[in-house]
C-alpha cells in the first residue's frame, strides 16, 4: 500500500494539474460570456491627435504603470510554475505592468518551494501582489502567515482570493467559509499593505463588494464569469463521478465580468477596481476601462505565452499595448482618463 500523500504534496500536485489542465483542456465557459461583447465603441473618423499623443499610462494603489494591465494570479509551487513566474515577472518589469502570483499556500506548507514565488529580483519596480485563499483564514492561516507570504514576494498588496464554488467541487476542498468577514476585518487592520478581494471567475456583486469594503478591503478584482471555468478545471481533476458531474453542471455559473464592473462602480465611484475574467485582448481591456475599471487583469493569454517563450510574452505585451492605443486613437481620446469620461462606449443590446 502506498503511504498517504502529505498535504503539501497534494497542494503541489494540484498546482501542477491546474497548469496542465488550463493549457491542454477546454475549460472555458461556453454558455456565459463576459458581457463585454454587448458594448461597442463609436468610431471617431477625425480624432484630432497624433499617435504619439496617446498616453495609456495608469496609476493603481499609488504606483504608476505604463499600461493598465495586470498579469493576473496564476501559479507557483512547482519547477514549471517557477519558470513561468520568472518569465512573467521579467515581462512585467520590461513593460512596467502589475503582476500577481498564484496562491502561496503551498509555500507555507512547503517552504522549499517559496523561491518559485520570490520574483522581486526579476521585477524590482513592479506593482506585485501576494496571494492567499480567503478560506485559509479558517485553516491555520492568520496575520503571521500573511505577513510571511508578503515578505516572500516583497509585495505591495495582498490578494485574498475567494472561491467557494471551486473549493466545493475540488477533491478535499476547503469548504468552511464561516465568519470570514470578521477575520478579513482583523487582517485588514493589521497588515502593512492593502488587501485586494478577488474572485476566481464567478464574479463579485455590488452587494458583496459593499460588505468587503466595509470590513477594510481596499480594492476589488471582480474576476467575473466568461473566461476560464474553475468548476470545469476541477471536474477534470475529479476523483468521483459526483465531482465530475458538479463541475460540468456549474461550468457556466457566475456573474458576467461587465455586470460586475458596472454595478460595483455605480455604487463605489472611488474604490480601486480591477476588471478580470475572460479578457483576451486589448479591446476587452479598453471596454473594461471605459465601463469603470482602473486596470484590467489577464491570466490565460499570459499563461499560454509564458509557457512558450520570453519572445512570445514580449509579442503579447506589444500587441495588448497596441490594441489599447488603437482604441484611444480611434475614439479621439488621448488618455484613459478621457476614455472613462467620454461617451465613446455604448451598449448594442
Amino acid at each position: 500500500m502506498n503511504p498517504p500523500t502529505s498535504t503539501s504534496a497534494q497542494t503541489q500536485n494540484r498546482k501542477a494539474d491546474h497548469i496542465r489542465i488550463c493549457l491542454e483542456e477546454d475549460v472555458q465557459c461556453q454558455q456565459v460570456t463576459t458581457g463585454l461583447e454587448r458594448y461597442r465603441f463609436t468610431h471617431c473618423c477625425l480624432p484630432e491627435c497624433d499617435r504619439t499623443d496617446i498616453d495609456i499610462s495608469s496609476n493603481f494603489l499609488g504606483k504608476s504603470l505604463n499600461a493598465p494591465l495586470l498579469i493576473s494570479s496564476m501559479t507557483g509551487g512547482t519547477e514549471r510554475a517557477g519558470i513561468i513566474n520568472r518569465r512573467l515577472a521579467e515581462i512585467a518589469q520590461q513593460y512596467k505592468l502589475a503582476m500577481g502570483v498564484g496562491s502561496q499556500r503551498v509555500a507555507l506548507e512547503k517552504p522549499q518551494v517559496a523561491d518559485t514565488f520570490a520574483i522581486r529580483k526579476y521585477a524590482p519596480d513592479v506593482l506585485l501582489f501576494a496571494n492567499l485563499g480567503a478560506v485559509q483564514l479558517n485553516y491555520q492561516c492568520g496575520v503571521d502567515e500573511c505577513l510571511q507570504i508578503i515578505d516572500i514576494l516583497e509585495a505591495d498588496a495582498l490578494i485574498l482570493h475567494i472561491n467557494p464554488l471551486q473549493e466545493f467541487i475540488q477533491p478535499r476542498g476547503d469548504t468552511n467559509f464561516r465568519d470570514l468577514f470578521d477575520k478579513i476585518a482583523n487582517l485588514c487592520s493589521k497588515l502593512p499593505v492593502p488587501v485586494i478581494a478577488k474572485e476566481v471567475g464567478n464574479g463579485i456583486s455590488a452587494t458583496m463588494a459593499e460588505k468587503l469594503i466595509s470590513v477594510g478591503v481596499q480594492a476589488i478584482d471582480v474576476a467575473g464569469a466568461g473566461g476560464t471555468s474553475w468548476a470545469l478545471v476541477e471536474s477534470e481533476r475529479a476523483e468521483t463521478s459526483l465531482q465530475r458531474r458538479l463541475g460540468r453542471t456549474f461550468a457556466n455559473w457566475g456573474i458576467p465580468t461587465a455586470e460586475c464592473i458596472t454595478s460595483i462602480r455605480a455604487q463605489f465611484p472611488q474604490i480601486p477596481l480591477i476588471a478580470s475574467g475572460g479578457l483576451r485582448h486589448g479591446l476587452d481591456v479598453a471596454k473594461a476601462i471605459a465601463l469603470g475599471a482602473d486596470i484590467a487583469g489577464l491570466a490565460m493569454p499570459f499563461l499560454q505565452a509564458a509557457d512558450v517563450s520570453e519572445t512570445a510574452l514580449q509579442d503579447l505585451a506589444e500587441v495588448l499595448i497596441a490594441e489599447i492605443t488603437t482604441v484611444l486613437f480611434c475614439t479621439g481620446n488621448r488618455t484613459l482618463y478621457q476614455l472613462k469620461r467620454s461617451d465613446s462606449l455604448h451598449s448594442i443590446q
